[in-house]
């Protein structure tokens, strides 16, 4: 199953890294930059983590909240947050619902090996929870930077 533009943003309940259950109805009102990414701790998800922490602040004067979506479990993105202090939520999509629903779990080959895996991706939700911009198999570098100008040009 993959999402549309223009239509309602799938949403279900995860568990946040703080133990919260946690859904994307409960932002509304807010543009939601959503994105998945494979795993915590390892180079280029640490990478866009720091970037859209460093660029949190700038996403919050557009009213948007940033959440971050991967397999790993809640101890793991506790560590990951407290590592490099991230502002921003980490669920937990240990068995793939939210990342089946944007079609971002994938069958991926690294070193001759296949397996199943998050395929890089950001979704931005609008304040009524319609889903209006994604990117997927993003490349890291100047990617949050994108996402922030996206969510700028539609408040001008």
């Amino acid at each position: 199953m993959t999402v549309e533009i223009g239509s309602i943003a799938p949403d279900v309940e995860l568990v946040a890294d703080n133990g919260e259950q946690t859904k994307l109805a409960d932002y509304r009102g807010k543009y939601i930059v959503l994105y998945f990414y494979p795993k915590d701790m390892t180079p280029g998800c640490t990478t866009e983590a720091c970037d859209f922490r460093d660029q949190h602040q700038s996403f919050a004067d557009v009213n948007a909240v940033i959440i971050g979506v991967s397999p790993d479990p809640q101890e793991k993105h506790q560590k990951f947050k407290d590592k490099y202090d991230l502002p921003f939520k980490l669920l937990v999509d240990d068995e793939h619902k939210l990342a089946e629903a944007y079609g971002v779990w994938k069958l991926k080959k690294n070193f001759g090996k296949e397996y199943m895996g998050i395929e890089r991706s950001t979704f931005i939700i609008d304040p009524e929870g319609n889903l209006i911009k994604e990117w997927r198999k993003v490349k890291v570098k100047d990617h949050v930077q994108e996402a922030l100008e996206y969510i700028k040009e539609q408040q001008s």
